[in-house]
């Protein structure tokens, strides 16, 4: 750690703060020599390798979601924190342009929940990309136009839908998973010995250049035994994860576009924040060319048919329209898929108190934070606990 971070967390007191704060920093910006960065790993004294299992997910099955085979994926593991898996992209070239674009375009859509919903009519949120996408097509103007609804786009819930004022989820507010983030949920969990996972709640983050995450917990799930999947894509991120406590200095560590993130044991419950949006490395795997193996817009080899199994695969082209809209967001932007089980076998949500029945889609910043990092949800809700 360098002498400046060190400096930060000496004495303990809300060491993940202090640091946040460090990170969070633009002038003058921080020291970030420090960031543990996985995909250049050759040795580091808090890293190991993590061995995987290559026979919970057949190389077909894992081709049908954009996966390399098992077998060929780098996982790590964190000295400190048991549970915590962090895979260093995992996925076949070009396949990540289907997530970029499932998460600007199709997930954004109704019936899910998104920010924009709280001070916008449904009839305007209807269609997020539609009203955004010519905007976002037009290149070298000169002439600042105002935000796109999908430059304002914070959060969208998929599944249950988180509410962020009671912090809980409810069985009234539900809607379809959808089945293509359920697989490759599904696939990598049982590649980290977490069989029969069942995606059942994402919150998806939309990063701006100067965006980031307060500090938090992710314990509103009914069941902790199962993992919390983290996915990235488009521009790269400073993540912090620390311990139980606040006190607990966290550790620096780069997520670049497919890496993905495993918390559970005991990581699941430790508090992690994002201070930070960084450029993307050069040579990131969403910019070389994008017909590597028949998955780039205006191909339509490879997609329609994994021709080992004779099934459909998942991941469809994207078209050279969208990915237009696509490449121009995630040149400032990042974005964030987090994937939950929320109930345990057997477990059902508690009764609801109907005195307290209401659907909610909570605050606009979701659990965006404010400037000192604290998450801004959490800090009303303790409020009002008080």
């Amino acid at each position: 750690m360098t002498k400046m971070a060190a400096s930060m967390v000496e004495h303990g007191e809300d060491a993940f703060r202090k640091l946040f704060k460090f990170y969070k920093r633009r002038n003058p910006p921080p020291d970030l020599r420090d960031v543990i960065d996985f995909s250049k790993i050759v040795k580091h004294e808090k890293v190991f390798p993590t061995e995987l299992n290559p026979a919970a997910v057949s190389d077909a099955e894992a081709r049908r979601t954009g996966l390399r085979p098992i077998r060929d994926w780098t996982a790590f593991g964190l000295h400190g924190y048991p549970g915590f898996i962090f895979i260093s992209n995992p996925f076949l070239p070009g396949s990540q342009q289907h997530w970029v674009r499932q998460c600007l375009k199709t997930y954004p859509q109704k019936p899910n929940v998104c920010n924009l919903d709280i001070h916008m009519a449904p009839t305007e949120t209807q269609d997020i990309w539609g009203r955004s996408a010519d905007a976002l097509r037009k290149t070298g103007s000169r002439v600042r136009e105002p935000k796109t609804l999908l430059e304002k786009l914070r959060w969208v819930t998929l599944g249950y839908h988180y509410n962020w004022d009671t912090k809980t989820y409810s069985a009234d507010h539900y809607t379809l998973f959808p089945s293509d983030l359920h697989s490759i949920s599904l696939h990598v969990a049982a590649a980290c010995r977490f069989p029969g996972f069942n995606a059942e709640a994402g919150i998806l983050n939309y990063y701006r250049s100067d965006s980031s995450l307060g500090i938090h917990v992710d314990e509103s799930e009914l069941d902790h035994t199962r993992p919390l999947l983290s996915f990235s894509f488009g521009q790269s991120a400073v993540f912090l994860l620390g311990g139980t406590q606040r006190e607990d200095p966290p550790t620096a560590m780069y997520m670049h576009s497919g890496d993905v993130m495993v918390m559970s044991g005991h990581s699941r419950l430790l508090y992690h924040a994002v201070p930070r949006v960084v450029p993307a490395p050069k040579g990131d795997p969403l910019h070389p060319s994008l017909e590597e193996d028949g998955l780039g817009p205006g191909s339509d080899q490879g997609l329609a048919q994994d021709h080992t199994q004779g099934e459909a695969t998942l991941i469809q082209p994207v078209s050279e329209e969208d990915w237009a809209v696509c490449s121009r967001y995630i040149e400032t932007s990042r974005v964030n898929m987090t994937i939950r089980q929320v109930l345990g076998s057997g477990q059902a949500f508690p009764a609801m108190d109907m005195t307290d029945k209401r659907i909610d889609v909570g605050h606009t910043d979701g659990y965006h934070d404010s400037q000192d990092g604290e998450n801004v949800g959490l800090k009303r809700r303790r409020r009002s606990d008080s």
